[in-house]
């Protein structure tokens, strides 16, 4: 077995999760940290041979930081969704990571193949690195929506990566999922927590998850963000050589960024109505 235990966040995942755990069966740590699901998702892992553990949801990064804080049995844990797959290229490069690591190295990082419909989304894919293989004492989550995750200490990067499939509930289930996200983005513009980002630290720093964080930040203080969406992924990132898949997927990312730019000023409209109620009549 590969010293690397494997960490597996679900809900109500009995569809996809005999999948994950099939691609991750070379691990003899799978661990699946479950928000109640009502479905068939924890008979599903226990038959695997997973252990559950059940914790009620109170958002992305929390639920990921209580996942780190279980006791696993090697000290490299690998983070997986159930809609992901581990090809076996990724876990024959993960353990020769792992056996040569230096002790200071927290984590490494992998690209990740969004699949739809058969197409790999290669050009359209806003952001396709991910950490997920880490040391849990040396990382934590920050950040509940688009959780980004925080190392202390060096990120190696692998070059083998691993599969998701985003529409594998069909479309419905995407836009449903979106719109919850979509939500949570206007509800953190809204909160005005986010700091003023920096142009250098956006375009040229050095840690990949700040840079994101910065150009994040200075997105939101864009105008006609949906538009500049849409350009960016189908001529700047060159989706159009995706194909129709890579248009397709251009037009939801545009449509769920306008989304949040209506919701934030629905929200703006609200406090500003409430605030003329609650206003003191003039004598």
């Amino acid at each position: 077995m590969i010293p690397i235990s494997v960490l597996i966040l679900t809900r109500n995942e009995q569809q996809d999760l005999p999948g994950c755990l099939e691609s991750v069966a070379w691990s003899d740590d799978v661990q699946v940290l479950d928000s109640f699901s009502t479905d068939a998702t924890v008979s599903i892992a226990e038959a695997a041979g997973a252990r559950v553990t059940q914790r009620a949801f109170d958002g992305y990064a929390s639920q990921r930081n209580a996942g780190l804080r279980m006791p696993f049995k090697h000290a490299w844990v690998l983070t997986v969704d159930a809609d992901e797959r581990v090809p076996a290229a990724l876990q024959q490069e993960m353990h020769a990571f792992v056996a040569a690591a230096e002790p200071h190295v927290a984590a490494a990082r992998m690209r990740r193949r969004d699949i739809w419909w058969g197409v790999w989304l290669r050009r359209s894919q806003i952001s396709p690195l991910y950490v997920r293989l880490v040391r849990p004492d040396r990382v934590h989550y920050e950040r509940e929506i688009n959780e980004v995750l925080v190392a202390d200490g060096p990120i190696a990067d692998l070059r083998q990566p691993f599969d998701h499939y985003p529409f594998s509930k069909g479309l419905d289930h995407w836009l449903s999922k979106h719109n919850t996200y979509s939500r949570m983005e206007a509800e953190l513009i809204l909160s005005r927590s986010i700091a003023k980002p920096s142009w250098r630290t956006a375009l040229v720093g050095s840690d990949f998850n700040e840079r994101r964080v910065h150009q994040k930040a200075i997105f939101y203080r864009l105008p006609a963000r949906p538009l500049i969406k849409l350009v960016y992924m189908l001529v700047w990132r060159r989706g159009l050589l995706d194909g129709v898949a890579g248009i397709r997927y251009a037009i939801l990312q545009s449509i769920y960024e306008y989304m949040i730019v209506l919701k934030v000023k629905e929200r703006e409209l609200q406090l500003a109505q409430g605030a003329t109620t609650a206003a003191p009549q003039q004598p």
